[in-house]
């Protein structure tokens, strides 16, 4: 039998957990009704403050198809995303949020399309953002739209991470073992023949959302950073453009000289362009030393996180 492992990333998500296990424990039930399947559900707790873990603890005990992996502290969603495929036992992996915002109703239908061995991943894309800050889409959109024009990846605008893969997909996931990681970004660029879910936004079932919108903005840099060296050549731009700006400039001021004899005015215009100027020396800065950083954080080969407890290790 195919066994359909399905993981689930937790933070601070005791009020959506019950919700959750009761929506996915009936479409497991009405899919191994028609299909010869098994399931395990893979929990992955990111450092959560509160209840989480010991209702997690709790299903394990009355379910064994109920798994989960507890992070020593908060590693992020990405790093509990990786964990969960990696600690998957099943020919396919699904991954969606413990918050029903990705309706497990959906999981059936994109079984159909993957086992059919039309296409390796089936995946969630919004095509509303109702009920999120008008403020908040713009710049999501804006995101999208930046990084398909500087980057070769193609990230789809309102895909989630609501996803359902071929354990061939999984593994080749699991192959980029990067630190820093944005699974948008790492999705697109593994490849494999994706079927895309339209569907209209879905607010959360319990609880408050983590993020916000600086959360976000630094999430987009690291896509940025990750999928493409555009950023690197904005120095070189910007230095050849302000080199013809200034031999301009240059000639104009000794023709005015020459010509006029109008004195080298501009105390004021002076200072102004040299804080231009060192305002761009230093963007510039900025953006290699995002690059480094990031190199530097890689070259250290830290854990992408580090276990605290397992439904076999749990602590008394």
């Amino acid at each position: 039998m195919e066994l359909i492992s399905v993981v689930v990333p937790c933070y601070n998500e005791q009020e959506s957990l019950p919700l959750f296990y009761d929506e996915i424990t009936r479409v497991a039930a009405q899919m191994q009704q028609k299909h010869e399947l098994e399931f395990e559900f893979l929990f992955v707790n990111d450092g959560s403050k509160d209840k989480t873990l010991e209702i997690l603890r709790g299903l394990s005990k009355v379910d064994s198809r109920v798994r989960y992996v507890s992070f020593s502290r908060n590693f992020g969603k990405e790093a509990a995303m990786y964990a969960g495929m990696q600690n998957s036992k099943g020919d396919y992996v699904v991954i969606l949020d413990a918050d029903l915002q990705h309706p497990p109703k959906f999981i059936p239908q994109m079984y159909e399309y993957v086992s059919s061995g039309e296409y390796d991943c089936a995946s969630t894309r919004r095509v509303s953002r109702k009920g999120e800050p008008k403020l908040l889409s713009f710049f999501a959109r804006s995101f999208y739209k930046i990084i398909n024009k500087i980057s070769q990846t193609e990230i789809v605008d309102g895909a989630q991470d609501f996803r359902f893969m071929t354990r061939a997909m999984v593994d080749a996931i699991l192959s980029m073992p990067e630190y820093n990681r944005f699974s948008k970004g790492i999705f697109s660029w593994v490849g494999f023949r994706t079927k895309y879910i339209e569907y209209e936004n879905v607010e959360r079932v319990a609880g408050t959302s983590k993020w916000n919108f600086w959360k976000l903005f630094l999430y987009s840099l690291d896509g940025i950073f990750a999928f493409s060296t555009a950023p690197l050549a904005i120095a070189s731009v910007l230095g050849l453009i302000f080199c013809v700006i200034s031999f301009i400039m240059i000639a104009v001021i000794v023709v005015k000289t020459l010509i006029w004899g109008d004195p080298v005015a501009g105390y004021p215009s002076l200072i102004c362009v040299i804080f231009l100027i060192g305002g761009l020396q230093l963007f510039c800065v900025g953006i290699l030393g995002q690059y480094l950083s990031r190199t530097y954080l890689e070259t250290k080969k830290r854990p992408i996180y580090i276990v605290g407890e397992t439904e076999k290790t749990k602590k008394k």
